[in-house]
């Protein structure tokens, strides 16, 4: 998955936007104003930040190579992925799922019911 599919993928979910909150570089997808996703724009092969469950966190990093502890993160809630080092789009999109569900989870209920998350 590049860069272009990576960012459809993210924007095509509830109450997604982007942003360059901390440079131009560095590209943030945030549901509700609350972040999920993060990678860079100009190298993209370094590595995708995705929010995780902190044992699931090291389950993944323990099991794939592409995945490690958050770069610029907090290492127990945060992975980077790899997505240009072998690893399948459907891992990277469950990942991206599971991020985004986790940041969603936490909203109020209101905003979950709004963004049809309400099962949440």
């Amino acid at each position: 998955m590049n860069i272009e599919e990576f960012r459809e993928y993210c924007l095509a979910k509830a109450g997604t936007t982007e942003e360059t909150p901390f440079d131009e570089d560095t590209l943030v997808f945030k549901v509700c104003g609350k972040m999920f996703a993060m990678c860079s724009i100009a190298d993209y092969a370094k590595g995708i930040n995705l929010k995780c469950e902190p044992e699931r966190s090291v389950e993944l990093r323990e099991q794939y190579p592409q995945v490690k502890p958050g770069y610029h993160m907090n290492k127990l809630h945060w992975n980077t992925v790899l997505p240009e080092a072998g690893l399948p789009d459907t891992l990277l999109k469950q990942w991206t799922d599971d991020s985004y569900l986790l940041v969603a989870g936490k909203l109020k209920k209101a905003l979950r019911q709004e963004l049809g998350l309400d099962s949440l």
